[in-house]
């Protein structure tokens, strides 16, 4: 127990099983704020415009946001309380996802998503800290298991509210809803919520935190310009070399400061490496798709936003019974083995789904295989995460395995949209269009905006567009089978004999 010394343990049961309650309100938001903007990015287009970038990160800002303030969230909530940063990061979730409807542009609505992102992070990280004071032992991995359901309820059924959301009183309520649940949260965390610190803590490393938060930002928004200015213009050079330049500054602090922000020793251990790839895997493997596949499905092919939330809810509704599966599974073969069989059924959905969406196939089969195939690791990349490492460093191996998590998030939205959009900008240059034109045409494309590509360029037959839109799709999807064909192998050759202790394959 890490706690303050003016703080008595002891709850009693009732206390801590509503403290679970509201832990479990803060952490559906996450998957409601990332899946919901993605359906209603369309009807938000369609109402104020913006760039294809500007749109962009309405999601990204988001997901960059929540993964690069994740570890030095935690380390806030270690020195100054984790009902404190609890509290004050819902107050900036409230208040910023309250703003949200009341936004006058695109770009007020990127600002808001980045602070709703930083709000989100900061209460999510001290509701864990808060929870795993509460519980211990087998209970404690039990309720860490609840919370990984309760995060799968909100993926699963995220684009199904948007969509219902978004066809009935409009895209506003994507972002009131997830706020009523937030603030519902705020009573329990004042009433059930203890005051504790770490007695050890000395304070964040403030360095180490804007170094590496700097890079991740830089480096996204550079690949979100590329594809609209192009790979050689400087303002996109400039901004990938300055991020390069701060992760290396990031590296040196890390390695010089008493109380690193991420200790990087633990990346000279094989299996440690082994566990952030795999807990990377799903940016590529399945994130991605519950970004595009709205975009391509309401704006490409022309269905109403709810109707995009059904057919999304086979990518997603596994995850509500599979990691249970894999849990039972997990006593019997080894986690590792499961992972890298469950990224293999992935792969093997992506190409069926690339084939089915050329062939304008329904995608409800393929879609369902890819979400069967990741819920598989899903359950089981947390256990993994601290089986791999001294107990000792249990606490420091989780906060740098839920950045990565988080940030290959961030990574993978932008630069698999960078990819699509100039792959479709080489897709488009027979038309003989201009460099300006074909960009904006392509960057337009690739988060389905048809409508504003159609009339952007009149002259060209809408089927064509779309030929090529979907001709490109189906190449990237091939090439995310191919990355997630690569990754099941190298998690099967660095933990295929991994076992989760037997406390964790419990849950």
């Amino acid at each position: 127990m890490t706690l303050s010394h003016d703080t008595q343990p002891g709850s009693n049961d009732a206390s801590r099983w509503l403290l679970l309650l509201a832990a479990s309100l803060t952490a559906v938001l996450i998957p409601l704020c990332f899946t919901g903007p993605a359906v209603v990015l369309p009807a938000i287009a369609h109402e104020l415009g913006g760039s294809a970038v500007e749109l962009n990160w309405i999601v990204n800002g988001y997901v960059l946001a929540y993964g690069a303030a994740m570890m030095a969230a935690g380390s806030l909530a270690d020195v100054y309380g984790r009902k404190r940063i609890w509290l004050i990061g819902l107050g900036l979730f409230c208040a910023t996802t309250l703003a949200i409807p009341l936004a006058p542009s695109v770009v007020a609505i990127d600002v808001l998503r980045l602070l709703q992102g930083a709000g989100g992070s900061a209460a999510f990280a001290a509701a864990m800290a808060a929870l795993a004071q509460e519980f211990e032992g087998p209970i404690r991995t039990r309720v860490f298991s609840l919370l990984g359901t309760t995060f799968g309820v909100g993926l699963a059924f995220g684009p199904l509210l948007a969509g219902w959301l978004t066809d009935g009183p409009g895209w506003r309520w994507v972002f009131l809803v997830p706020a009523v649940c937030a603030l519902a949260s705020v009573p329990m965390v004042l009433r059930y919520c203890r005051e504790t610190r770490d007695p050890h803590a000395r304070g964040l490393d403030w360095p180490g935190a804007l170094s590496f938060t700097a890079a991740l930002s830089l480096f996204t928004y550079g690949l979100l310009l590329a594809p609209e200015q192009g790979w050689g213009s400087i303002a996109v050079m400039l901004t990938l070399v300055s991020s390069a330049v701060l992760l290396a500054a990031f590296i040196v602090i890390e390695r010089r400061v008493e109380r690193p922000l991420l200790d990087l020793s633990l990346f000279s251990q094989w299996r440690f490496v082994g566990v952030q790839l795999l807990g990377a895997s799903p940016a590529f493997a399945y994130v991605v798709l519950i970004v595009l596949l709205p975009g391509r499905f309401i704006g490409i092919e022309g269905q109403g936003a709810l109707q995009a939330g059904w057919t999304m809810l086979a990518l997603s509704a596994p995850l509500l019974m599979v990691p249970f599966l894999a849990a039972l599974l997990a006593k019997h073969i080894s986690a590792g083995s499961l992972s890298a069989l469950g990224l293999l059924i992935v792969a093997g959905g992506l190409l069926w789904l690339a084939r089915n969406l050329a062939d304008g196939v329904a995608p409800d089969a393929p879609l369902l295989v890819i979400g069967i195939g990741i819920g598989l690791p899903w359950g089981l990349m947390d256990g993994l995460a601290v089986s791999v490492v001294e107990r000792e460093r249990a606490g420091m191996a989780t906060g740098i395995f839920n950045t990565v998590r988080v940030s290959a998030d961030a990574v993978a939205i932008a630069v698999v949209g960078a990819l699509l959009a100039t792959l479709i900008a080489a897709q488009l240059e027979p038309l003989g269009l201009g460099s300006t034109e074909r960009l904006m045409s392509a960057n337009q494309l690739a988060i389905g905006n048809l409508a504003a590509v159609v009339e952007l360029l009149p002259h060209v037959p809408v089927e064509q567009l779309r030929g090529d839109y979907t001709a490109v799709f189906s190449r990237v999807l091939e090439l995310l089978a191919g990355i997630t064909f690569i990754v099941a192998g190298l998690v099967f050759v660095l933990l295929g004999r991994e076992r989760i202790p037997a406390m964790v394959a419990e849950a």
